[in-house]
This record gives structure tokens, C-alpha cells and sequence, in this order.
């Protein structure tokens, strides 16, 4: 396999773990590999060899009992690696001495935690940073490069008596696994074609020759020579009229020199300032090529605006990892969901033994964790992936006493990120905006008192209750919860205190609100009752979101921890759109493909005509105005790379389809798919052409899907990729496609070509 390696990964082109890091001591570290103690529970504590094999993304471990080795996981699939007692099953099954010695590996999706601890302090470190350093070089390799290291694994498992060749056999286990179907006529043909030493098997430069047969794009070759035109290469002025014709850009001959300095691998091409056909895949594979407008993916919206005119990332009974029954509650649910981008997040607090509160779903069987171990993880995850301020939404079941001790914790533990008075020194008139509360933490709750008693004498609000906003919202449930608590609660002056730009209350209609609500006064509907304002009185509901925040969350009944559309309530403007993060859906896909932009902050501006209260917009009539945009969108689907097999059985191989989605105002709401192409998820190709009319381009989002055709049951998901229409790039692009859990496929992709024309 180094034969293999050296073929696929020359150390002077690819900055790749198994050759870029090659000399590196974290990367020997993880080669050579140690022994690390597995903790489970306080009786189960077993020692496991672990180690890095050579395809550098793969950890093995050894059973010290069996000494057979087991695959346990990739370095792809971890999301963090955490030093010291921080996971829920260290703290709980390791003692305080063992602080330094104890690491927990935190995977994507719903894999459970890998709790470990090494024989000493040093050692801890040493596997935390080798592990933190590798998973950084993994995710700065590029879509090429991933795709290699992708087809070089593949490759390595298929070479089952590691000879370092292939035989036919092994070569047709190796076309099963990377997703393509071929009959033995066709596979005995490549083989033949490759194997030009006649000996049977193929190695050395005959695998890089079948390799490149293999890999090769007819699109790319026709688009290419469209444009090659100076000696069969392009130009840094072929490359301009490129960028000018297909891709719509403004770009400048510098621009087009500065891409070839930048992708074209080929030394004396990039001196003569050509672009070789390989270089001019590697641009369309970088963020200049994708279907992402590269300038979105950071910070690009005015972030000055008042908090509430912006749609908020939020998240519903976050400490849920399941269903709303049963399920298990953790303090992993917030740090995955912060980790996402998540700015709102909720805590169901209820009365604890020993005096301390505890979070999880009344009245049913959901386990249950510490408040001020929640705190602490909403700390340390809060703001590692967007700076900008995070609302924990309390539903405060507790006695005074523990209420007390809530905001103590609060206090101590989130300190001076807290915000505990209103910005300045009078009485504000309107919200603070993203930008002046940076990491800061806001309180949302019920107050005792007018947030104009922080500028002079108090004044008592009227409202004494702990009764939770989402109780309120439903009398039923009210009637039920008192007949459960035998009496109404009381709200502890400390904590009534932190609530200050967010003061939950009961609505009353939207004419209420604006003649009797401060700004700060917000309401929480069910999902139900949101609906039904958003489609009768979606117009009053805007104006009352121009200057209020609305924070809607899903129906009790949705017992599973299932979610609900969230589309038409941001076209209401309704800012905090709560949905279960710990529920991989349709749903949550289009979450995700909204927060996309702006830097992944959680804050998304809300089109001008939402900000503006003598707005007419109305997403169900459509009237005239300037949301009215009207667009045609024409989009090719043209190829797809290296699609996963859903069905890991080895004779099961992907017959792929495609489906476009505009998610929007109703008549935007669109899809379409494409044929199914049989027996082929390496390199499917349909050159589809799809058109759709878009309305109202600010509030549209496009979702690509992918999926395996089912003649019987329901098509199996295979991954999707959700935009923002206004950030779509046009002319050739790659779509790259997410899994169920919302995290990169790492090599799959769509081609597609876009075109956008005013109707």
C-alpha cells in the first residue's frame, strides 16, 4: 500500500494526513498507538489498545481479552475531542483526581461519547492534541483531495491479502464498494485495459491507469474544451471568458490569473499562465466553483440591526438527545446544538433532590440532568461557533427556594456574560442588536416587574406566576398543570431580575400587544395556533414581529420529538423558530440551509419589507411591492460524485435520483425530480433541465435531494444540500451534499449549471 500511497498522494501536491503530516510526531504518536482505559460506569473500566492505522482516518482498537481487532470509528465522524472529566459518564463514573488523565472523543449524529483515560496527565494531552491536529488537516483537505483519499481506502479494503495489487476479483469488490455496478464483461475489459504487464493483477502504474480511467468526467472534458483554447489549454483569457459566459461573474483578467496561481498543480503550466484540464477541476471543486456564494459564508449582513429583525436559530426541549417520553436528557443535546449554530436554546427546570434543580420533561420518563451542569456546558459551547448572543428560554416549574438557586448558578457560572440590566442608562425604546450584545447571554422568562423599574422606583407588573409561556398558551394544559402542582407558584425576585429584554407573556391578539406590550414583551405560540395567524392574519403578524419577538415551538403531541414546517412562519417574520435539533428531518434540513450564511452566526436579517411596520407584504395574497422579485430559475442537473451506498449489503448499488425543492412563499413552493439512473452511485449522469418561477427570491430557499429509488417502499435518502436563493452561484457548480445529521458526505457531490433571469 505505500506503492499505492505514493501513487495517489506525491507529498509536493497533496497536503493529505498520510503524506502532508509525514515526519509529524502527533501523527507517529497515533501510529503507533497505546493502551487507554474505556470507562462505561463505575464498574466497567476495561483496557483497549488504540490505534491509527495507516489510511490515517481509521481508529482500531484491541480487546486486551480477545486480541482481535474491531474498526470502532473514523476521524471524520468525531466532532470534538474534549480534555478532562467534562462528558456527563466522566463526571458521573471518575473521580476529581483523575482530572488531567481522563479525554472524551464527541462523534457527530448520534453515536454515544467515548469516554477514556490514559495512564497520565501527559499522555492525555499527547492523544488530545495528535487527534485535534489530524482532525484539522482532515477538514482543510479540499473536495479533490478527499475524493482520493476516499477512492484509496476503498482501494485498500478491496486488496483483501494486502499484496499491494488487484486482482479481477478484488477489483470488483473494490467497483461494489465505491458505489457502481458493471457487468463481468465491462470489468474484465478495464482490467484488461490496465493490466498491460499480462501478469493477472494490477499494480504500481496500472493501478494509476485504471485510477484515472475510473475517475474520469466526460462533462468536465466537454466544458473544458469549450473553452481550451491557446494549444489545448486554457488561457488565463480562455479562463476569463469562461468566468464572464458560463459562470456570470464580474471577474477581471486578474482574477482569472489569480485562480490559476491558486489550483493549476502543473508547475510549468501555472509559469506559462495556462490552466491544465486537472487545475480547472480543482477551482470548480473550491468554494470559488461551489453552488454557495463564497462572500456568504462569513459575516455579510449589517449584524446593527435590533435583535428582533432577525430570524434566530433556535431550539426546542434542547436537552433532549431523543423522543419526549423516554428519551435520555444531556448536556450533549446543548453542546451539539450550540456546535450548530443553535442562539436560543430551552430549559425545562424543575424542583431536584439535595436542593439543586434539575432539567428534563415533566411528568414523563426522560432522565434527568443538574441545572448547573447544563450551565456549564451552554458556557463552554455557547460561543465556539458564533459569537453572537445566546437566549436560554426557561420553563421554570421550581419552588422559590431552587428558583434562587438557578439564578445563583447562573450567576457565578456564566458571570459577567450574563446580562442583567438593560444597555445604557435609560430606559431603552428598542431592542439591542446582535452586534452590541456579542457574547452575552439573555434570560427569557417571566418578570415581576415593568423593565422600567430598573430606571426608578419598582413597580409590581401584576404578574407573580411561574406559569411557563407554553402553558399559557393552552388552557387546557394549564388547568392540568395546576391540578399537578395542587397550587400556583411564586417567582423568586432573583431570577424575575435576569429577565430583561425578554419577558415572557400571554398573547392577547395582536392589537393588545401594540397598545399594552412593551417591546421587550414577548409571546410563545404553539405551532398550531402560529400557523393559523400566519395564514389568516400573516400581515398583522408581521407588523407585530417588526417590533416584537414571537418564539413558536411544536405541539405537546409531537410525542417523538418530531418537527413542523418552518417556512411559513419566518414569511410571517416570527424571529425564534423552535424545532428539535435532536431530530434529523426535511425540516431541520431547511433550518440548517437557512442559517447557512451570514457566518453560521444563528442570525439571519429579515428582508427590508419585514423590518418596515407600514409594510403591506402578505405571503398568502402576494400583492404588489418590492418583495415582489420576480425570477426564473433554470437549473441543469447534470452529474453526480461518488454517492454512499444507503444499503450496506454488498450486492446493493444505488439507482439515483434527484429532487429539487424551492421552499418559500406558497407560490414559490415547488420540487421536481429527475429519472432514476439504475445501478450507479459513482458517477451518475442525467443532464435534467428543471425551470421554476421564484416570487419572492429574499424568503426562497433551494434544497437539492438525493435519493435511491425504491420501486416497492419509500426512496431511501442519501443525502441533500439546502441554499438561500439570493445566495446561489451561477453557471457550472458542485453541490456539495450533507447526511441525515446535517454533517458533509465527504466526497459525494452534485454538478449541476444554474441559471438565474429576471421574468
Amino acid at each position: 500500500l505505500s506503492l499505492l500511497r505514493e501513487t495517489y498522494y506525491p507529498p509536493d501536491t497533496l497536503s493529505l494526513p498520510s503524506s502532508g503530516m509525514e515526519g509529524d510526531t502527533d501523527l507517529q504518536f497515533l501510529l503507533v498507538g497505546g493502551d487507554l482505559l474505556k470507562v462505561r460506569s463505575s464498574s466497567w473500566k476495561k483496557t483497549r489498545f488504540y490505534k491509527l492505522q495507516e489510511d490515517c482516518q481509521t481508529m482500531w482498537h484491541e480487546s486486551k481479552k480477545t486480541f482481535k481487532f474491531n474498526q470502532t470509528f473514523s476521524i471524520k465522524d468525531i466532532s470534538v475531542v474534549r480534555a478532562g472529566r467534562q462528558s456527563e459518564g466522566l463526571r458521573k463514573n471518575t473521580e476529581e483526581p483523575v482530572e488531567g488523565r481522563c479525554f472524551s472523543i464527541i462523534f457527530k449524529g448520534r453515536r454515544k461519547n467515548l469516554d477514556l483515560m490514559a495512564s497520565s496527565e501527559e499522555e492525555a494531552k499527547q492523544w488530545v492534541t495528535s487527534l485535534e491536529k489530524i482532525m484539522s488537516n482532515m477538514e482543510n483537505l479540499n473536495s479533490q483531495q478527499k475524493t482520493e483519499h476516499w477512492i484509496f481506502n476503498c482501494l485498500r479494503k478491496a486488496d483483501k491479502n494486502r499484496d499491494n495489487k488487484l486482482s479481477l476479483k478484488e477489483l470488483k469488490d473494490f467497483l461494489h464498494q465505491i458505489n457502481i455496478e458493471v457487468d463481468d464483461q465491462y470489468a474484465e475489459k478495464l482490467f484488461q485495459e490496465c493490466d498491460q504487464s499480462k501478469c493477472g493483477h494490477l499494480a504500481g502504474d496500472e493501478i494509476e491507469h485504471f485510477y484515472s480511467l475510473l475517475t474520469h468526467r466526460q462533462e468536465i472534458d466537454t466544458i473544458y474544451g469549450e473553452y481550451a483554447k491557446t494549444t489545448g489549454f486554457m488561457s488565463a483569457e480562455n479562463l476569463l471568458e469562461f468566468l464572464i459566459k458560463e459562470q456570470r461573474e464580474e471577474a477581471t483578467l486578474a482574477d482569472a490569473h489569480r485562480l490559476i496561481n491558486k489550483y493549476e498543480l502543473d508547475d510549468k503550466a501555472k509559469e506559462k499562465q495556462l490552466m491544465t484540464q486537472d487545475g480547472f477541476l480543482m477551482y470548480l471543486h473550491m468554494p470559488e466553483g461551489l453552488v454557495l456564494n463564497p462572500t456568504h459564508k462569513a459575516v455579510h449582513q449589517d449584524m446593527s440591526q435590533p435583535l428582533n429583525h432577525y430570524f434566530i436559530s433556535s431550539s426546542h426541549n434542547t436537552y433532549l438527545m431523543e423522543d419526549q417520553l423516554k428519551g435520555p436528557s444531556s448536556t450533549e443535546a446543548y453542546a451539539r446544538a450550540l456546535i450548530k449554530g443553535c442562539r436560543c436554546v430551552e430549559l425545562d427546570c424543575w424542583d431536584g433532590s439535595d436542593g439543586e434543580p434539575v432539567i428534563y420533561h415533566g411528568y414523563t420518563l426522560t432522565s434527568k440532568i443538574l441545572f448547573k451542569d447544563t450551565i456549564k456546558a451552554i458556557k463552554e459551547y455557547a460561543f465556539k461557533t458564533s459569537d453572537y448572543p445566546v437566549i436560554l428560554s426557561l420553563e421554570n416549574h421550581c419552588s422559590v427556594e431552587q428558583q434562587r438557586v438557578m439564578a445563583q448558578h447562573m450567576s457565578s457560572i456564566l458571570g459577567s456574560a450574563l446580562l442583567t440590566s438593560p444597555l445604557g442608562d435609560q430606559m431603552p425604546t428598542d431592542f439591542p442588536s446582535p452586534e452590541e450584545l456579542k457574547g452575552r447571554f439573555l434570560v427569557k422568562g417571566k418578570r415581576l416587574t415593568k423593565l422600567e423599574a430598573c430606571f426608578g422606583p419598582e413597580e409590581t407588573a401584576g404578574d407573580d406566576g411561574s406559569l411557563t409561556e407554553e402553558e399559557e398558551d393552552d388552557k387546557e394544559e394549564e388547568e392540568e398543570e395546576k391540578k399537578k402542582e395542587g397550587k400556583k407558584l411564586k417567582l423568586a425576585k432573583e431570577l424575575s431580575d435576569m429577565v430583561i429584554y425578554c419577558k415572557s407573556v400571554h398573547f392577547n391578539g395582536f392589537q393588545d400587544a401594540k397598545d399594552n406590550l412593551g417591546f421587550y414583551e414577548m409571546s410563545s405560540f404553539k405551532e398550531r395556533k402560529a400557523m393559523a395567524l400566519a395564514e389568516e392574519s400573516a400581515n398583522s403578524y408581521i407588523h407585530h414581529n417588526v417590533d416584537k419577538l414571537s418564539r413558536i415551538y411544536p405541539a405537546g403531541t409531537r410525542t417523538d420529538s418530531s418537527n413542523y414546517n418552518p417556512v411559513p412562519l419566518w414569511n410571517a417574520g416570527c424571529q425564534i423558530v423552535s424545532l428539535n435539533f435532536q431530530t434529523s428531518c426535511n425540516d431541520m434540513d431547511v433550518n440548517q440551509g437557512r442559517f447557512l450564511t451570514n457566518g453560521k452566526t444563528g442570525y439571519v436579517l429579515k428582508p427590508a419589507y419585514m423590518r418596515d411596520l407600514g409594510s403591506e407584504f402578505d405571503p398568502i395574497t402576494l400583492t404588489a411591492g418590492p418583495w415582489l422579485q420576480h425570477k426564473t430559475l433554470h437549473l441543469m442537473i447534470v452529474s453526480a460524485q461518488q454517492l454512499p451506498k444507503v444499503n450496506q449489503k454488498k450486492t446493493s448499488i444505488v439507482d439515483a435520483l434527484v429532487k429539487v425543492e424551492i421552499h418559500g412563499v406558497p407560490a414559490d413552493t415547488a420540487d421536481k425530480e429527475t429519472p432514476y439512473i439504475e445501478n450507479n452511485g459513482f458517477n451518475p449522469m442525467w443532464n435534467e433541465n428543471f425551470k421554476f418561477d421564484v416570487y419572492v427570491p429574499e424568503l426562497a430557499l433551494v434544497r437539492f435531494v438525493v435519493e435511491d429509488h425504491d420501486s416497492v417502499t419509500d426512496n431511501d435518502f442519501v443525502g441533500q444540500f439546502t441554499v438561500p436563493f439570493t445566495s446561489l452561484q451561477m453557471g457550472y457548480r458542485h453541490v456539495p451534499l450533507l447526511n441525515k445529521e446535517g454533517d458533509p458526505l465527504p466526497s459525494a457531490g452534485l454538478f449541476v449549471h444554474i441559471m438565474i433571469m429576471d421574468a
